[in-house]
């Protein structure tokens, strides 16, 4: 017997994230705990920060070669944590 206010336990979270306004703080949680298996250890390892503000994904790193080699590849960067969260969350990559 179906209610009419039955929803699926993750309908009922992304309702919960929006109405409390949590999506951000959940989304930024989850590239962090994201970034080592994306992006490997060596860029982990250099990695001090990361930060989403308004769409755009703040990457605080440690050695300057990386952040030029990281700069050329911020469009792909920026793709593939967004398929990895499923929607489009990241709109720029700022390398700092």
């Amino acid at each position: 017997m179906k209610r009419h206010n039955d929803q699926k336990i993750g309908e009922a979270l992304k309702d919960m994230l929006n109405k409390y306004r949590l999506k951000s703080k959940f989304n930024q949680t989850k590239v962090k705990s994201l970034w080592e298996s994306l992006m490997g250890p060596s860029i982990s390892r250099y990695t001090t920060d990361i930060v989403i503000r308004r769409n755009k994904l703040f990457v605080t790193l440690s050695s300057s070669p990386l952040k030029q080699e990281l700069s050329i590849g911020k469009e792909k960067i920026k793709n593939i944590i967004n398929e990895e969260l499923g929607e489009e969350v990241i709109t720029e990559v700022v390398i700092l």
